[in-house]
């Protein structure tokens, strides 16, 4: 009996489409480094609200570090002098 030659995907195999999931984590992700951890950063302080303002959106919001790619601790660093920034009505 000759044997039939199969084409397409075996069960084996996946599709191309199926290996390009949306729900896959994606390999090449980098991180971007902190902009205030870097050598010659400037220091985070309630006085120097030209560096604050970078953080805050046009209504006064602390924008989230996902968005600033600030660290943690530069984070709540940032949060917090603004907070003392807006209560000394520097903002």
């Amino acid at each position: 009996m000759p044997t039939k030659k199969r084409t397409g995907n075996k069960k084996g195999k996946q599709s191309n489409f199926a290996k390009l999931s949306i729900f896959q984590p994606n390999k090449y992700k980098f991180k971007k480094s902190c902009p205030l951890s870097v050598k010659g950063a400037p220091e985070v302080d309630y006085k120097n609200i030209k560096l604050l303002k970078k953080y805050m959106s046009e209504n006064g919001k602390i924008l989230p570090s996902r968005i600033t790619n600030v660290s943690q601790k530069k984070q709540r660093e940032l949060s917090l002098s603004i907070k003392r920034a807006r209560n000394l009505a520097l903002i």
